[in-house]
């Protein structure tokens, strides 16, 4: 399966941060924002991940990351040449994803759940086993914000609608998306809509009347935040803050992450580790060197 981080808009709506900075390497508290997504794949041990960025900022996330390697991850890199919504990465990188299934996830989503490794390799076994295409809802309390899914007495969806005035529900679509390799051609053939766009939700639309789309519910116990408002990416940056000032343990640390999955050793986490050495982040890789394990 090839994974892509899908990082490649600016954001007027939360203008002025955005003009001179990537949203994407923006801070949630302690971290640059990208990590989160990034951290999603790590956990599901996938190694090969693409990062779809804008031809300003890629030199900016490569200063960041470089090729993964340090990570024992392999990360590549391509421009997207117009914000033409989601379903256009499958068109235009149809090469990096030849005859495999793909994930696509926003670069501005934010999980936090013990179980999560586990939700995402299910995700992945469904693709590959029963040769369907995945998506998960989330109980939000502003629906109308995201794409909304329908549900029939039996649970069953039946629609999908995207930013609705009047939400049929309040279980909005979760911006992480695990399809089989027909996506390619399907996104081919959906029509722009009237913002010009190649939408995700017509995507979405067509497994979902081929009987070939899960909807899989992400429940309570699990956290989803997005980044999308000034007011959310605070919201976001005082989650973290609060659960790890509280535990003192790292939400998403790349570092950890790759240490834990016994991707990298100690004296390799030590070399991480080094330039950081007057932060709290260094202090608590330190930890994890020193204890073996958090």
């Amino acid at each position: 399966m090839k994974w892509i981080i899908l990082a490649g808009w600016t954001w007027t709506r939360l203008y002025p941060i955005t003009m001179s900075v990537s949203k994407q390497l923006m801070p949630i508290y302690d971290k640059p924002m990208i990590y989160y997504p990034l951290s999603v794949f790590m956990m599901a041990w996938i190694k090969d991940i693409l990062i779809i960025t804008t031809s300003e900022d890629q030199a900016w996330f490569k200063r960041l990351l470089w090729d993964g390697q340090k990570f024992w991850i392999n990360l590549k890199y391509e421009i997207q040449p117009t914000p033409d919504w989601l379903a256009q990465a499958f068109i235009i990188w149809e090469s990096f994803i030849w005859n495999d299934n793909v994930a696509l996830i926003l670069w501005d989503n934010l999980f936090y759940w013990q179980w999560l490794s586990s939700l995402l390799k299910n995700a992945i076994s469904t693709v590959e086993n029963s040769k369907k295409s995945v998506i998960f809802w989330y109980w939000v309390n502003d629906p109308e914000r995201y794409w909304v899914v329908e549900f029939d007495e039996n649970q069953n969806a039946i629609s999908i609608e995207e930013k609705p005035k009047l939400p049929k529900s309040n279980f909005a679509v979760v911006w992480l998306y695990f399809y089989t390799n027909d996506v390619v051609e399907i996104a081919k053939t959906i029509k722009p809509s009237l913002r010009w766009e190649l939408e995700i939700t017509s995507v979405n639309e067509q497994y979902l009347h081929s009987w070939k789309l899960c909807v899989e519910i992400m429940n309570r116990w699990y956290a989803w935040l997005d980044t999308w408002t000034h007011e959310s990416m605070l919201d976001a940056s005082n989650f973290i803050q609060i659960i790890e000032a509280r535990q003192w343990l790292k939400i998403w640390c790349i570092e950890e992450i790759a240490y834990l999955n016994n991707w990298i050793n100690n004296s390799e986490l030590e070399v991480l580790a080094k330039p950081l050495i007057k932060s709290n982040y260094w202090k608590y890789l330190l930890k994890l060197v020193k204890n073996n394990y958090v």
